[in-house]
């Protein structure tokens, strides 16, 4: 039997502290969630490795570290809106710091359910952010999101200030893009 209690104190440890993860109230909410209940039973000693694991055809959980970087840059604050978009676990942890949380997980992922959230968030990739994702923030709302177009991704945040939406790289990372949310190329003649 694995001891997942051990196996996620490790985590916060190793992987979200050593990464300038330095909300203590991630580390607590981190520590207190069965990541390996968002896994299938037979993946679930897969939920604290270094690695995105996929807990439904096509949809992975963030990296540990990965997820708790991009939390923290969102600064989510309780009794804040939030949306979760194919993301189970950061879900659950921003119920756990006191956010009221909507999930996303079935249908049309780049059409919103209403709008004026204060916190935005997707475990898995895109290319670029859809721009409902971004119209559906609140006034100073903050969307964050890993964009890959390549090898290397970038978590990028997105916040809606009263003169429109900022971007900022925060870090890079490596999800697999979600299907139908890849960029496509294409070329031009001259």
């Amino acid at each position: 039997m694995a001891d997942f209690a051990a196996a996620r104190l490790n985590m916060v440890e190793s992987q979200v502290r050593p990464s300038d993860v330095t909300d203590v109230r991630l580390h607590d909410a981190m520590r207190a969630l069965p990541r390996e209940s968002f896994l299938p039973a037979d993946k679930a000693y897969l939920a604290y490795a270094d690695i995105e694991a996929e807990y439904a055809p096509g949809r992975s959980l963030l990296k540990p570290r990965d997820v708790g970087k991009l939390l923290q840059a969102v600064r989510p604050m309780p009794g804040e809106k939030a949306l979760a978009i194919a993301a189970p676990y950061a879900a659950a942890v921003l119920e756990r710091l006191g956010l009221t949380v909507v999930r996303l997980e079935e249908g049309d992922l780049s059409q919103l359910p209403g709008g004026d959230y204060d916190v935005i968030v997707c475990e898995g990739g895109v290319g670029r952010a859809p721009a409902a994702w971004t119209g559906a923030l609140a006034l100073r709302g903050r969307l964050g999101v890993v964009e890959r177009d390549g090898p290397v991704g970038k978590a990028c945040i997105y916040l809606r200030a009263e003169d429109g939406i900022g971007r900022r790289e925060v870090f890079d990372a490596t999800p697999p893009v979600m299907a139908g949310f890849a960029v496509e190329h294409g070329f031009a003649f001259e």
